[in-house]
């Protein structure tokens, strides 16, 4: 059988988020085929999925999350500041990303950082962040980001200040990241479009002049994923970066943007979701937790929402998002007392990812039911149930790292700590 959850704060929590918490009131259901086509074709073949793999992206799109334009071929790139960081264990670099090439028009704020010490090139952690790139650390030389942000420590009135340094460093163990052998990359999902239900008149959408009203037009989710896309483009640039080893990872919302971005980004190497629930890792066919009805309608294209309480009309299921990724390796993780995520949800869609991914001889989840808590799954498909609440943790990073290196290769870092 599969583990017992935890379910913690579910009594209440339950009537205030209007979710099932309850397993014994999960229904039936049956998942799309992954390895059929739209035309009933059975999918046997590499080739065969590369076409599948097409039609699942336009269903994902038309669906779920809309159609993102592509970059301008304009964008360029503005280094702002660098130079030695916490206490020389790294080098710092802040990057202003110019999406239309001017100065004053949409641009992103990248900030990363290197290990110091590294003799090549190194695979770098890149996600988005909640609170402005100067909460991730506490170091004073970061700029504090000027775009709006979500309420939180040192935030009045979606400005941040001074007082928000390092108020998310406890999400962000930079120094652990370091002397791992790894960088680390973020960028505020506020420089492209606020993190609120009404803030769409702010995000670089307008200045796109894509069309608010097509059922398939890209919300906030799909935005983010564009913005990974972006720093991406600059890593690839970067002298300190083996761009062939960037790993896009996110948590909660942000996790269901780094899934759509692995999903349509083939040059991220490998793809991190943490707590990503429904609209990331969840299954949306399984009535439990978090569901279409209640999430916000400005993460996802319009047409989203049509599907509310009548989930097995979706021509997709996240499952099939996972397969996107393959055959790089995907790390799938959850929380014990996180039921609004649908942890078994989540563990679930990875296994049923596990047949394209055989399939193109990637080997898949060795893991046949849902492991103990803190029992991590290192195949080609991860997954660990970490116990505890939503959130995102040293645990959970130690982790991320142990599945880098296992199949990025601490042979092929070339710069590992002796």
């Amino acid at each position: 059988m599969l583990c017992t959850l935890a379910l913690g704060w579910a009594g209440v929590a339950s009537a205030q988020l209007d979710g099932n918490s309850d397993e014994a009131r999960v229904g039936a259901y049956t998942l799309p085929a992954a390895l059929v086509a739209q035309d009933g074709r059975a999918v046997t073949d590499a080739r065969g999925w590369r076409k599948r793999r097409a039609e699942l992206l336009h269903l994902f799109e038309q669906s779920i999350y809309g159609v993102a334009p592509a970059p301008l071929r304009q964008q360029r790139y503005v280094i702002d500041e660098q130079g030695a960081a916490l206490d020389g264990l790294a080098v710092r670099r802040q990057v202003t990303i110019l999406l239309d090439g001017r100065r004053d028009g949409p641009q992103m704020r990248v900030l990363l950082y290197l290990p110091a010490h590294a003799t090549g090139r190194v695979p770098v952690f890149v996600g988005p962040n909640f609170h402005g790139n100067q909460a991730v650390a506490a170091d004073p030389a970061i700029a504090i980001t000027p775009s709006w942000v979500t309420p939180a420590t040192g935030i009045r009135k979606g400005s941040a200040t001074a007082q928000s340094r390092g108020i998310d460093a406890a999400e962000w163990p930079i120094e652990a990241i370091l002397k791992a052998g790894y960088g680390v990359a973020t960028y505020c999902t506020g420089d492209l479009y606020p993190d609120d239900e009404n803030k769409r008149g702010d995000s670089i959408q307008p200045g796109f002049g894509t069309n608010a009203s097509d059922p398939a037009h890209w919300g906030a989710i799909s935005v983010w994923a564009w913005g990974l896309s972006r720093a991406y483009d600059y890593l690839a640039t970067d002298r300190g970066v083996d761009a062939r080893r960037v790993i896009v990872f996110g948590h909660s919302r942000y996790g269901k943007a780094a899934l759509w971005a692995g999903a349509r980004d083939e040059r991220f190497a490998m793809v991190i979701a943490n707590d990503s629930g429904e609209g990331g890792a969840s299954l949306y066919r399984r009535d439990f937790g978090e569901t279409i009805r209640v999430m916000n309608n400005y993460w996802f294209a319009p047409r989203f929402k049509t599907y509310a309480m009548r989930e097995d009309a979706l021509p997709v299921d996240a499952h099939e998002l996972i397969a996107l990724v393959a055959p790089r390796p995907v790390y799938i993780a959850s929380a014990s007392e996180d039921w609004w995520s649908d942890p078994r949800g989540e563990f679930l869609a990875a296994k049923g990812a596990d047949s394209v991914y055989r399939l193109l001889g990637a080997g898949g989840l060795d893991s046949v039911e849902m492991p103990a808590p803190d029992t991590p799954v290192r195949s080609r498909i991860g997954y660990h149930l970490r116990t505890g609440l939503h959130a995102l943790t040293a645990s959970d990073w130690g982790n991320f790292i142990a599945f880098a290196d296992h199949w990025l290769g601490p042979d092929a870092l070339g710069n590992r700590r002796k």
